[in-house]
């Protein structure tokens, strides 16, 4: 009797170990909502960077960058990210900013899978406005040119990750579902390498 070929699911934990799937990109992509239908599908703890910064900070992201700036800020991030990633496996949601920076990257790389989640400028724009004032970057001037002018200097940052998945069109389970067979082969392959 042939052996049961074991589900995409089985195949992707496997191949993960420990690592955590960590999802990066601009701002409105979609690291959060996708990332907590992956964990659902994986059956995986989800976690989001910025509501982990937030708990350790006792007040909202927009507050920190307020009172304390952008720098402050990322020196925080960098410790929750340090410290959620050797929590793993789980698949956890960065802020847009977060992998900008050279250590929390290196760590990332280092320990976990990172995936960026690629979309259009047209789409994010379009996403982000539904709720400007959530974006505190996008406060401090045409929010047009400041998300143009992020995209162009992120983009090369975000290349530097383990997987690229351009974002489909469609329901977000379409996303999902696509973000699956992607992480799939992307570990099918790297399991192959590893093995060589």
């Amino acid at each position: 009797m042939p052996s049961r070929r074991r589900s995409k699911k089985a195949r992707i934990l496997d191949h993960l170990g420990t690592r955590s799937i960590v999802l990066v990109g601009m701002m409105g992509c979609g690291k959060s909502a996708i990332g907590k239908m992956l964990a659902r599908k994986l059956e995986l703890e989800y976690r989001d960077a910025d509501e982990e910064i937030e708990l350790a900070a006792g007040r909202s992201v927009a507050d920190i960058f307020k009172e304390y700036g952008e720098p402050e800020f990322r020196r925080l991030e960098e410790r929750v990210i340090s410290r959620l990633i050797t929590e793993g496996p789980m698949v956890l949601a960065l802020g847009g900013g977060a992998f900008l920076n050279d250590d929390t990257r290196k760590t990332i790389l280092d320990n976990g899978l990172s995936v960026w989640l690629n979309v259009d400028f047209e789409t994010l724009y379009e996403r982000v406005m539904r709720k400007p004032g959530k974006r505190p970057l996008l406060t401090k001037g045409n929010p047009r040119e400041i998300l143009t002018d992020l995209m162009k200097k992120r983009e090369p940052i975000y290349a530097l990750s383990n997987l690229h998945v351009q974002s489909v069109s469609g329901p977000k389970s379409e996303m999902r579902n696509h973000l699956v067979n992607r992480l799939d082969e992307h570990l099918a392959i790297e399991s192959r390498e590893t093995a060589q």
